[in-house]
């Protein structure tokens, strides 16, 4: 085996081209926009990148395009201290691209996602990958081919973490059961269960039929109002509350602020006996922190020792 890492992503390089408006345009208008800005997007690398930035050794497995977005997103993950030996530029491809517009006057946005390169992402790589790292914890998400992603899932021994975003009405049964911890929010629980999710006691329904339909551990973010989870051991849905954030700039990337805590700390507390629920709401914790400030991946903190903090803080817990 090759080199031991604490989590390896498998998934999803986009670039966020974002345009301000001050509206909206109309079928067939033009109109000028004040501001036009770019990110680093896409959930596997959001992800990714959220663990590397609390100290957790990471790789990206994933795929960018021959032009100039790739040769950027290349060095910057290789920037941010991840492991790029298995990131890949595809010739005849695109890189992943979001053009997004934002209404200044009330926020609302069109979105248009092109998963060039992202598409290319492989059985085959997945396999590869499982051959050069070892890691404790592999995270996965749904922008990238479904098989290839369960290929992963099937070959990486240890913890495994789904994000199943976006949702798929009918989810594959070999990802509920292959991942040891499945997550969605609240919009994509209900689209996998057909069940209303938009308060506690929803999620708890949705959590425990999640669980009926083969996941393990299960995971609903609920924004500001925390996360709702069962172990697979558990009898008990768990409530993790958060304090209330005083000065919401930016909620994108939230969840993959979440996503990447999550992986950071299992990887890092692997056999100390912390309960999964002080993970879960030290998790919640930087995500509360990643919504302070403006943009994706440049809203997530940069903290080291958060991992020794978290098995002695107090956090909200409760069984609903």
């Amino acid at each position: 085996m090759g080199d031991h890492l604490d989590v390896v992503v498998f998934g999803s390089c986009n670039m966020d081209l974002i345009s301000y408006v001050p509206r909206l345009p109309r079928v067939g208008e033009t109109i000028h926009g004040s501001r036009f800005v770019t990110g680093f997007g896409g959930k596997g690398a959001n992800q990714c990148v959220a663990a590397s930035r609390l100290g957790a050794r990471c790789a990206m497995v994933g795929k960018l395009g021959q032009d100039s977005w790739g040769q950027a997103y290349r060095d910057h993950l290789e920037q941010e201290g991840i492991n790029i030996s298995h990131l890949s530029v595809i010739d005849g491809q695109t890189t992943g691209v979001a053009p997004i517009s934002v209404s200044e006057s009330d926020g609302a946005n069109h979105i248009v996602i092109i998963v060039g390169a992202n598409n290319s992402l492989s059985v085959e790589d997945a396999k590869s990958a499982a051959e050069s790292f070892t890691a404790r914890v592999l995270v996965c998400q749904l922008e990238t081919p479904i098989e290839a992603t369960i290929r992963a899932l099937e070959l990486f021994p240890g913890t495994s973490i789904v994000n199943a975003a976006p949702a798929l009405e009918n989810t594959p049964q070999e990802l509920l059961k292959l991942s040891t911890i499945f997550c969605v929010n609240e919009s994509e629980a209900a689209l996998m269960t057909k069940l209303t999710v938009e308060s506690v006691e929803d999620a708890k329904r949705a959590v425990e039929r999640l669980q009926e339909m083969g996941a393990n551990t299960v995971i609903i973010t609920l924004g500001e109002n925390g996360a709702v989870f069962r172990e697979k051991s558990s009898p008990h849905t768990l409530h993790a509350r958060i304090a209330p954030v005083d000065s919401v700039v930016d909620t994108t990337g939230a969840g993959d602020a979440f996503v990447g805590a999550l992986a950071h700390l299992l990887a890092k507390l692997e056999g100390q006996r912390v309960p999964f629920g002080q993970l879960m709401a030290g998790a919640c914790e930087i995500a509360s922190m990643s919504v302070k400030l403006p943009g994706t991946q440049s809203s997530f903190p940069r903290i080291s020792g958060f991992e020794q903090d978290v098995p002695k803080r107090k956090y909200d817990l409760s069984k609903i």
